[in-house]
Parts: C-alpha cells; sequence; structure tokens
C-alpha cells in the first residue's frame, strides 16, 4: 500500500475550505463535545492551541466555553485558515514538520479530526505531550480503526479493495504515553443515516477527506460497493459508522 502524499491531502482540504463547515456536522458535533470536556478541566495559565484547526470548528467552541480565552489557529491549509472568524489568531504550519517554537510551553494543546492525517500519529502525539508546559493538558479526538464497518463489509462481498482511510488503532496512538498521565479514554460510535450509499459517503469527499493510499475505483466496481452495501430493513436507509477516540492527557 502507497503512502499518501502529503500535498495531496492538503490540496484536498483546501478545495473544500470554502463549504467546509456546511459540510462537517460530524466533526462540528465532536469539537463542540471536546470543548465542553476541557470546561472541566484544571488547565493551568497559559497559550491554548488548536492543531489542524482547519476553519476553526474547535477553536471556535473553546472560545465560546471559555469566552476569556484566545485560541491560536493552526494548520497547513492557508484556505482553512482563511476561512476561520474574522480576528482569529491564525498560523500557517504543516503539522510534519513538527510544531513550531513557542515562547512557553502551551497549557492546552487540542486537535480534533487531524492527527490522523499526519505520518506516524503516534510520534506526533508524543511530541505534543512533550511541549506541554507542566500541568498542562491534551485534547484529542482522531476517527480509529474499526471505523466504516459497513464500507469494509460491501468492498469484500463485491471483490473490490476499500478505499476508505486506513486509521489508526487507539493502542498504536497511546503507546509512547504514560498510563498515568491518560485522564479520560472515551470511545464514540456515531453513525449517518441517508436513503443511498453515495449520500452516505459524500460527506467525506465535501469536507476534503477522501485522500487514500489505495488507488481509486472505476464506475462498475463502486456499482458494486453500492449494490453490496449492508441495508436496513425495508432497503431504505444506508448507513456508515465512524468510532471516534477521545483522550485527555495531563503532562
Amino acid at each position: 500500500m502507497k503512502k499518501i502524499s502529503h500535498d495531496k491531502i492538503l490540496g484536498n482540504f483546501e478545495a473544500a475550505s470554502s463549504h467546509y463547515n456546511h459540510q462537517a456536522k460530524l466533526q462540528s458535533a465532536i469539537a463542540w463535545r471536546l470543548a465542553k470536556h476541557c470546561t472541566r478541566l484544571e488547565i493551568p495559565v497559559g497559550s491554548w492551541v488548536d492543531l489542524g484547526s482547519g476553519t476553526g470548528l474547535l477553536a471556535d467552541a473553546l472560545e465560546k466555553c471559555c469566552p476569556k480565552k484566545d485560541v491560536l489557529r493552526l494548520d497547513g491549509s492557508p484556505g482553512m485558515l482563511q476561512n476561520n472568524k474574522p480576528g482569529s489568531s491564525t498560523q500557517l504550519w504543516d503539522l510534519n514538520l513538527g510544531l513550531p517554537s513557542f515562547s512557553e510551553g502551551p497549557s492546552l494543546l487540542a486537535s480534533s479530526f487531524c492527527l490522523h492525517w499526519l505520518s506516524n500519529p503516534s510520534k506526533r502525539l508524543e511530541e505534543w505531550f512533550s511541549r506541554l508546559a507542566p500541568g498542562g493538558w491534551l485534547a484529542i479526538a482522531i476517527p480509529i480503526d474499526g471505523s466504516f464497518p459497513q464500507w469494509y463489509f460491501a468492498a469484500q462481498a463485491a471483490g473490490v479493495h476499500c478505499t476508505a482511510m486506513p486509521l489508526p488503532s487507539k493502542n498504536s496512538l497511546i503507546q509512547s504515553i504514560p498510563i498515568h498521565s491518560i485522564r479520560l479514554q472515551k470511545l464514540l460510535r456515531y453513525t449517518q443515516k441517508e436513503p443511498d450509499v453515495p449520500s452516505v459517503l459524500r460527506p467525506i469527499r465535501k469536507v476534503g477527506a477522501q485522500a487514500s493510499p489505495n488507488h481509486s475505483l472505476g464506475i462498475k466496481e463502486w456499482r458494486k460497493i453500492y449494490h453490496s452495501w449492508p441495508r436496513s430493513q425495508n432497503n431504505e436507509v444506508a448507513k456508515l459508522t465512524w468510532l471516534v477516540q477521545m483522550l485527555l492527557i495531563q503532562r
């Protein structure tokens, strides 16, 4: 399986930046849930950073939940940063290069639906943890292995490969994080329901998340997948399930 070009990943998100918020219903729901968890933490005084902020869904949620905080939005896509709310603090940065220099360790590094797009997510998470201020927090939400069971089932039944983005396992993510530092591990399950298979897959492309290390399928192969997709009773609904791992980690 070939490696995905990071330029291709960023290019997809750049192309989706102007309409991302309209399509990213799941990402918005997760951002609010993660932000509300952060309001319950004893976060030391210091800077807050949204890593892979995109259009700022998580940063916006954090600032609304904690009105006195100004969250730095850091992302590799200029278009995504331009679609943050006016007056936002932003920085263009490729997170595959590591973290930029901070004047002091941040007290909160938050990230939602970003880490799985980076090379070696577990290494990146270990680095983020090491750059926190003492007592600082990581707040992470990331889709993990086990997502899209309907898609994998349909591809296998159709005899074609699945083009879903391979996702990291929970254990691989946290392998370098001290167990005592992990304050919360919560697995969230979200199932989308649409009248047909193209509709349930469309949001992935609309938000720019369609990159895959597998070569693309032809029309005939996609039709085989559509016909093999598991359906609800009376064939009325197509479903797609996401598993999202939420982590709260304190240094």
